[in-house]
Formats: structure tokens, C-alpha cells, sequence
């Protein structure tokens, strides 16, 4: 089973290769996704990285509060969204 993971405080500049990389010293990764602004294409400084979930829970031990391109990562489970959608109504 995979578990997604919440990257924040990413720097503007990070691609999504490297955030790939630092996460592919943990285990492997099924796919590394940072949010970029609708308007501007710039980096929001967050993203999400899926992961098998002994993998996942290993990378938040290891890699929350480390450095990485000069900032502080903060690395957690993601939140679903699902309970907060609206649902469609017939």
C-alpha cells in the first residue's frame, strides 16, 4: 500500500528531480509532485511525494526538520482532501 506524504517549506527553486532524489535515499519513490501557482508557474514551496507506506513513515522520521536546499523541510503524512470536497448532489 502507498501512503502520500506533505513536503513543505521547499525552496522556490527545488525541482522536482532533486526532491526525487533526496526521497530515493530513503526507499523508492512511485512519484513526486510540488505545486506550482496556476498564474505564475512559480513554486508554491510545497508538494507531495507517494511512497510505500514502511518507506513513507521511514522518510518522516528521517527527513522532517532536516535541510534541504537551504530550508527546513517539514515532512508528514498528507491530510486527505476528501473529507472537506463537496459531493455532487443528483
Amino acid at each position: 500500500m502507498s501512503k502520500k506524504l506533505y513536503v513543505g517549506n521547499l525552496s522556490f527553486q527545488t525541482t522536482e528531480p532533486e526532491l526525487d532524489g533526496l526521497f530515493a535515499t530513503i526507499g523508492p519513490v512511485e512519484s513526486v509532485t510540488i505545486i506550482n501557482d496556476r498564474d505564475t508557474g512559480r513554486s508554491k514551496g510545497f508538494g507531495f511525494v507517494v511512497m510505500e507506506d514502511a518507506d513513507a513513515e521511514e522518510a518522516v522520521r528521517q527527513l522532517n526538520g532536516t535541510e534541504f536546499d537551504g530550508r527546513a523541510l517539514t515532512v508528514t503524512e498528507a491530510r486527505g482532501s476528501q473529507a472537506s470536497a463537496p459531493t455532487a448532489r443528483a
